[in-house]
């Protein structure tokens, strides 16, 4: 009785870490809404954003749009399934677990002025723009120039500042 009461408390704190995890994502990718510059043909309308899957970043993503806004702009999280889907829009998010469709996004983004943001380990230098990682505990965000140059994007200094190149 004692172990499984116990083993539900663990996957409760796990559930809520992951859940507490997927808020900082969100506050990161709020943050980038101000320090990424688009061309102005990508600062008119709702400003979208694509996450692939039924996620809890999906969620987290659409709670944030409700009380925020880039701007005066409104912010639009849509969920797609593949990358055919990909339409003109801000970003791109590809959830833990769904990088293996890294290279299609980056296929049908070519060279569009669409933020990509992965969160798995080496993603980043495999083409994504952002990508989360964990560095000594703590959430920490890679910052690949390349890509970012291709796509005509550009990064305010003080998001460089804190981000680890690639």
């Amino acid at each position: 009785m004692k172990k499984s009461v116990l083993l539900v408390f663990f996957a409760l704190a796990a559930t809520m870490a992951t859940a507490q995890n997927h808020k900082l994502h969100t506050v990161f990718i709020y943050s980038f809404t101000r320090y990424v510059i688009w061309p102005d043909a990508y600062n008119q309308g709702d400003f979208e954003i694509l996450v692939f899957g039924d996620t809890p970043m999906a969620n987290a993503l659409k709670e944030m749009a409700q009380s925020k806004k880039v701007g005066e702009r409104s912010i639009k999280i849509t969920k797609i399934n593949s990358a055919s889907e990909i339409r003109k829009c801000n970003m791109v998010v590809i959830p833990e677990g769904k990088s293996g469709i890294l290279n299609d996004v980056i296929t049908k983004v070519n060279n569009q002025s669409i933020l990509i943001i992965t969160e798995e380990p080496g993603m980043a230098s495999k083409g994504s723009n952002i990508n989360f990682i964990e560095r000594d505990g703590k959430l920490a965000f890679e910052l690949n120039q390349g890509a970012l140059t291709r796509q005509n994007l550009k990064v305010a200094n003080e998001l460089s500042r804190l981000a680890i190149i690639i």
